[in-house]
């Protein structure tokens, strides 16, 4: 029998095994123990370590986000004021240490510059979305490091988003609709009417109503103060009744009564800030800070981070249960998604592999063809050559016979002339004799002409000698 019980597989030996959490009984205490100072435990070290906040307001430039902010924490915030002539959206984080009593609060004040002043308005919500999924991201990677710090890590995830709307008194904006859609899956959005004292009383009613019937219809989800804590379900549940919060913000302090109250002074009255007759201002403190802080920062991560968590680790393939309903290890997640990643890249080496070939193949292609062209026009030019050196052969020949000519004419003219100089010189004595003979006759004759001068008969002579070397040549 035993070993027929243990015969089974070992998956069917964990289903006897108790796991923790089943079957817990409830046992007396015969005494004090001690753990009821667990509570005191906790408050005594979350007092060390201090809190954080992290509060993002989002509006166009000029509703009073910043006036509000030092306002509800009752101090001044240093700050820059902003223009309407910023480019694009713009996000600037401020943290400040804050004590109050024994409490510390690193509280981190995160505004947009730039908001709903551009004439494009169509991607004002994405530096946001961003801006909230980065500090998502910076969150989860220091999770998911080997040595984490997280009890020392500065969490700057956006815990609660204060959207100021302006009190136009008519419907929200598209602008104000598209970017709360955008919003109100990543962080805790509160929606608030900012300067709600430029409305009366009655605008300010049908405005509430207006911008609760608009986000429900787009299906805008704002954050509900929670009502399952008995403590706090009746305020709460009061509260969310008021949403959206008409609030006025105030720095300066005006002497009402006895008292020294924030107050707005105008020609007509004065506005008190924490006066719940002229606006939601203690609400939303009481709210935000006093009642509701530490569910906002729970929600954060509870909801918010955790589907940011989910998503992010499904794309990188991991899984709670594999398709047979198991739980997935993480080992076994890690070693699939290795030999997935590593088939991958052997596919895409095998890939860039035969692209390289291919690439040098057609490279070969190119360089023979280039090559073959070439031979092909050095041949051409070699043809030419031959042709023009052939015909500069045959004008040097026809040039050197036409010298070869030129130079027996020369010759037979050189002949001719030495042969002509040689006759003309023997008649030019011949004649001289006979001038001179019958210039000597003349002269005894009385009453004869004069004879020629000799530079006329020289003159004469060289014609006649020019005339023969003519003729020479010609022949």
């Amino acid at each position: 029998m035993e070993a027929e019980a243990n015969s089974g597989s070992p998956e069917d030996s964990w289903a006897f095994i108790q796991r923790p959490g089943e079957g817990c009984r409830t046992v007396p205490l015969a005494g004090h123990v001690g753990f009821d100072s667990l509570p005191d435990q906790l408050v005594n070290q979350s007092i060390s370590q201090g809190f954080c906040f992290n509060i993002l307001c989002v509006g166009e430039t000029g509703l009073g986000k910043s006036t509000l902010m030092d306002t509800l924490f009752n101090t001044k915030f240093e700050g820059e004021p902003a223009t309407h002539t910023q480019p694009g959206v713009q996000l600037r984080s401020n943290t400040y240490d804050l004590q109050e009593s024994n409490v510390g609060l690193k509280l981190t004040i995160v505004s947009t510059v730039g908001f709903g002043d551009q004439i494009n308005k169509e991607d004002s919500y994405k530096p946001i979305v961003e801006f909230i999924d980065a500090q998502f991201e910076a969150y989860l990677q220091e999770e998911l490091k080997i040595r984490r710090v997280l009890h020392t890590y500065h969490d700057s995830r956006i815990h609660a988003c204060l959207y100021f709307i302006a009190p136009t008194g008519h419907s929200l904006k598209s602008l104000d609709l598209v970017t709360m859609k955008k919003l109100d899956s990543k962080v805790n959005i509160i929606p608030i009417i900012a300067k709600s004292d430029a409305i009366s009383k009655s605008e300010l009613t049908k405005f509430k109503i207006k911008i609760t019937s608009e986000l429900v219809s787009n299906g805008v989800q704002i954050y509900q103060f929670p009502t399952d804590d008995e403590l706090v379900a009746e305020i709460n549940g009061t509260m969310n009744a008021h949403l959206p919060f008409a609030v006025i913000g105030s720095t300066e302090e005006l002497k009402i009564g006895n008292k020294m109250m924030k107050a707005r002074q105008y020609p007509w009255g004065t506005v008190q800030v924490e006066n719940e007759a002229h606006c939601d201002f203690v609400k939303l403190r009481e709210m935000l800070i006093r009642v509701n802080m530490e569910d906002l920062r729970e929600q954060t991560h509870s909801r918010h981070y955790e589907l940011y968590r989910r998503c992010k680790l499904e794309e990188m393939g991991f899984k709670d249960t594999d398709p047979d309903s198991k739980p997935f290890s993480l080992q076994e997640t890690y070693e699939a998604k290795r030999n997935e990643f590593l088939g991958e890249l052997q596919k895409k080496e095998e890939e860039m592999r035969q692209m390289f070939v291919q690439r040098v193949k057609e490279k070969e292609a190119e360089l023979k063809e280039a090559e073959k062209e070439l031979h092909e026009k050095f041949d051409r030019l070699k043809k030419l050559h031959q042709d023009e050196k052939k015909k500069l052969e045959d004008k040097k020949k026809s040039l050197d016979d036409e010298v070869n000519a030129f130079k027996q004419r020369k010759t037979a003219a050189e002949l001719l002339q030495s042969q002509g100089s040689q006759a003309g010189g023997s008649q030019t004595l011949k004649r001289d004799k006979e001038k001179k003979k019958s210039k000597v006759v003349h002269l005894s004759m009385p009453g004869a002409p004069l004879a020629p001068p000799a530079s006329v008969l020289t003159a004469a002579a060289n014609r006649v000698h020019v005339l023969l070397l003519k003729a020479a040549t010609w022949s």
